[in-house]
């Protein structure tokens, strides 16, 4: 499942350069993630590396994006080219 930033966040920034795929970037209030560049960070880590640092847990799993493992798996394989 591709992850989402929730209105709670703070604008701080620390997620963007976290993302090993791009993913997240700035948008107009808050910072934003492309679910279609979004692997949870598999294929590059265990964990997904934007929730780790995020200081208010404000990155959640988006309902609208529902993917399992090997379909994050397989965007990752996809994504890297």
């Amino acid at each position: 499942m591709a992850l989402m930033i929730n209105d709670e966040c703070v604008n701080c920034g620390v997620c963007e350069p976290e993302c090993p795929n791009d993913a997240i970037s700035e948008g107009d209030d808050i910072y934003v993630i492309d679910p279609a560049k979004c692997t949870e960070c598999v294929g590059h880590y265990d964990e997904a590396q934007c929730v780790d640092v995020c200081p208010v847990d404000c990155i959640v799993a988006d309902p609208d994006n529902a993917e399992s493992r090997e379909e994050l798996q397989a965007k990752f394989e996809k994504l890297k080219g």
